[in-house]
């Protein structure tokens, strides 16, 4: 018992001892008195020390600007407190970044997290400056207002082997998994501004620490994950129950709609990709059928390219399979976009039904012809159903509504008994005549 006692007595005090040693391994990037250790990147504008902290100011006529560390770090925790004043201005913190003459005239790009303080309230957000953009729009992961304006903001961004979350006020912000960056400094970006009156707004930074080759904290599931690593599962998408629905290199799990078998021509399947190559090998379907679930892929289409994405396909009854549509089309060169009703045929549209939404044109979200976009499909069980285009919803409806009948009947399926109301159906891959590319085809159940 007196044994038993000591230990209880001695907790405490190991308490103490092992956040003492996790303090240790904390490094501080700023001395709170000069910017020793940074140097200014790109741009003009100001940063000076105030009151024991960094302080940008926007300047106008300037490209973005960056203070850098000189330092480089690969695998690391970075914590900070962040304060925007004056008036309302997008920045953020650059990390395993890169400025090198040989690109683009030495331009900083790689991995940043946002800073927003304006109404759309991205703050979080993960953004590939100058390269791809929107990894993660605030879109995935809506937050308003964790992040204030004019107060101090506690942020934490962990970058571990390919895995990037950030964190804004103790919450969960952002998810990323890619391996383009391994390695960079840490930068304090003030964005360039677009009118003269937005100049002398500020951004504070204070009590910058860094924590290298740490663990990793604790997997949270909670948010969507952003996995661009092609045909991946990460550990923290099998505990929310993703698989993968194609599996990079075979055709398991997939058949013609014509027969059990996988089309002997027209798909092919090459580096990690299922393509669709146009010479009539016909759709495919995958063996199983699912009811509620949430589906997503990156594709890619070439010049005038048509084809879609199916779901809840099953025979209604008709000489060939049918299914609800999320259109696949290049908007700009193929005629089907300017058919159909008030855009219900174009990328991303419920086809001949529902047209999508407007889309945004930020850098990373605008579709492009020729590069992989992302897909997602969230369909619940009771009837509500989400079309997804690169991090943004797009179209939302029910498929029980007296509004979905309605414009069933105005579509080419009005004749189609019961059409979109299977409890399952297959997912089906288009073809459409046109190469289309297609890969990290992932599902879970809901």
């Amino acid at each position: 018992m007196k044994l038993v006692l000591r230990w209880i007595a001695m907790l405490p005090l190991l308490a103490g001892v092992a956040q003492a040693a996790d303090e240790a391994e904390w490094q501080s990037l700023f001395d709170g008195k000069s910017l020793s250790g940074w140097r200014l990147v790109n741009g003009a504008a100001s940063y000076e020390v105030i009151d024991g902290a960094i302080v940008g100011t926007t300047k106008a006529g300037t490209p973005n600007s960056f203070l850098a560390t000189e330092r480089t770090f690969d695998d690391f925790i970075l914590e900070f407190e962040v304060k925007q004043t004056v008036g309302p201005t997008n920045s953020g913190v650059q990390f395993r970044s890169q400025s090198k003459p040989d690109v683009m005239a030495g331009r900083v790009h790689g991995p940043q997290m946002d800073l927003d303080p304006s109404e759309r309230q991205w703050s979080g957000g993960l953004y590939d400056e100058a390269m791809s953009g929107w990894w993660y729009p605030g879109t995935l992961n809506p937050q308003p207002g964790l992040y204030k304006f004019n107060e101090w903001n506690q942020i934490r961004i962990e970058a571990i082997g390919p895995s990037m979350r950030t964190w804004v006020n103790g919450k969960l912000s952002a998810h990323v998994l890619d391996a383009t960056y391994q390695d960079g400094f840490i930068a304090l970006q003030v964005h360039s501004i677009d009118k003269p009156d937005e100049a002398g707004r500020k951004i504070h930074w204070r009590n910058l620490r860094i924590k290298q080759h740490p663990a990793a904290s604790p997997v949270g599931t909670g948010i969507f994950v952003r996995n661009t690593i092609a045909n991946d599962l990460s550990e923290v998408e099998r505990k929310q129950g993703w698989q993968l629905l194609w599996d990079g290199t075979s055709t398991s799990g997939w058949r013609s709609v014509k027969d059990n078998a996988f089309p002997t021509r027209g798909w092919r399947i090459k580096d990690g990709e299922l393509i669709v190559t146009g010479a009539g090998g016909g759709d495919i379907v995958t063996d199983h059928t699912f009811g509620a679930f949430e589906l997503q892929l990156d594709f890619q289409l070439t010049p005038g390219a048509n084809s879609g994405i199916l779901y809840f396909v099953g025979d209604y009854g008709t000489d060939r399979l049918l299914g609800l549509e999320y259109q696949l089309l290049d908007d700009e060169r193929h005629d089907d976009a300017r058919l159909g009703k008030d855009g219900n045929r174009t990328l991303a549209s419920l086809y001949d039904i529902q047209p999508r939404g407007r889309l945004m044109t930020n850098v990373g979200i605008a579709p492009q012809i020729g590069k992989w976009q992302h897909a997602r499909i969230v369909a619940t069980a009771d009837g509500n159903i989400e079309h997804w285009l690169n991090g943004v919803r797009v179209l939302s409806f029910n498929r029980n509504s007296e509004d979905f009948r309605a414009r069933v009947a105005a579509s080419k399926f009005k004749d189609v008994e019961n059409f979109g109301g299977l409890e399952r159906g297959h997912i089906l891959l288009q073809d459409h005549g046109d190469e289309v590319r297609f890969r990290s085809i992932k599902i879970r159940p809901l």
